[in-house]
């Protein structure tokens, strides 16, 4: 179910019938509904007064607060690891943009989406600040469906210069360059949301003559 609410085969409002996924996935509805509480946690259900259950619409009218404090906790977060990364934080990020850039040559979304917020994870972790680790991965989870939305402008054929982007983050983050760290990061958030911004409100009017 977590995999159909991020790829948006379950689009944001679509309503989420228990019974009907009792008979799919031939269980009861107890752990239906366990599974729903776990999603519902992860922001990506509601359960109305009513006690229906829908997936979560996205916020649309809020992205520019939440573009705002993802580009923040991308620079932030990049920059403190610069600063205080230790051998074996090099180590743990290394393995998890190897298995970004696996995810990104199989042209899978899915895992993409997963293995990126792991990367940057990763990131937020070496900066040694749990309180930013973890506002830094509530707003990765909560930006999921938006990356996928990201993966699917490109149809999922990721340009391979986003791969550098993030070696480059690497390399400075190994190199203590704290500046360059905070330049990177901030370069790295713009593309995205550009990309997405684009893509909700790019300019696609013909011109046709009347």
């Amino acid at each position: 179910m977590r995999n159909e609410i991020l790829g948006l085969t379950l689009p944001p409002g679509c309503p989420i019938d228990e019974v009907q996924l009792a008979d799919r996935f031939a269980m009861s509805r107890t752990p239906i509904r366990e599974a729903l509480v776990r999603l519902a946690g992860e922001g990506l259900v509601t359960t109305l007064p009513n006690r229906s259950t829908v997936v979560s619409n996205i916020d649309m009218m809020n992205l520019h607060a939440f573009f705002d404090a993802l580009t923040l906790m991308y620079r932030v977060t990049t920059r403190l690891a610069a600063q205080n990364r230790r051998p074996k934080d090099l180590t743990m990020i290394r393995e998890r943009q190897a298995a970004f850039a696996r995810a990104v040559e199989a042209q899978d979304a899915l895992a993409m989406i997963a293995t990126n917020r792991d990367f940057h994870a990763a990131i937020a972790e070496a900066g040694g600040n749990l309180y930013f680790t973890g506002l830094f991965c509530r707003l990765l989870d909560e930006g999921r469906r938006l990356l996928r939305l990201y993966y699917s402008s490109f149809d999922d054929r990721l340009p391979h210069h986003i791969v550098v982007e993030h070696e480059d983050i690497i390399d400075a983050i190994e190199a203590q360059d704290v500046d360059a760290a905070d330049r990177l990061a901030s370069a790295h958030a713009d593309q995205i949301v550009g990309q997405i911004q684009q893509l909700f409100a790019g300019d696609r009017r013909q011109k046709v003559p009347l």
